[in-house]
């Protein structure tokens, strides 16, 4: 789990990056982050969700819908709330 990145108090392996991400291992891919436009993250694949302090979070899947809103009553899953709330975000990196 090499890559990990914190937003609003959580951790995501290969959080803040779009694209596979490799195990430094093998280089098979272990998890994609796409942002979706005006939504959240979908994270697909072989990935563990912890606290800052190191507690698991349990996913329940392989495929979960992070909040980049702020907003969700689920944090750090999505809940949908972007979109009453009016989010904006784009898909690709800001410069």
């Amino acid at each position: 789990m090499g890559h990990t990145a914190s937003a609003r108090g959580f951790v995501a392996a290969g959080a803040g990056t779009s694209g596979p991400m490799h195990t430094e291992d093998t280089g098979e891919s272990a998890a994609t982050i796409t942002p979706y436009e005006d939504g959240p993250l979908l994270v697909r694949g072989d990935f563990s969700l912890v606290t800052p302090d190191g507690e698991r979070i349990d996913a329940r899947r392989g495929t979960v819908a992070l909040c980049r809103c702020g907003k969700s009553a689920l944090k750090p899953f999505c809940d949908g709330t972007h979109k009453v709330v009016n989010f904006r975000a784009g898909t690709g990196r800001e410069a």
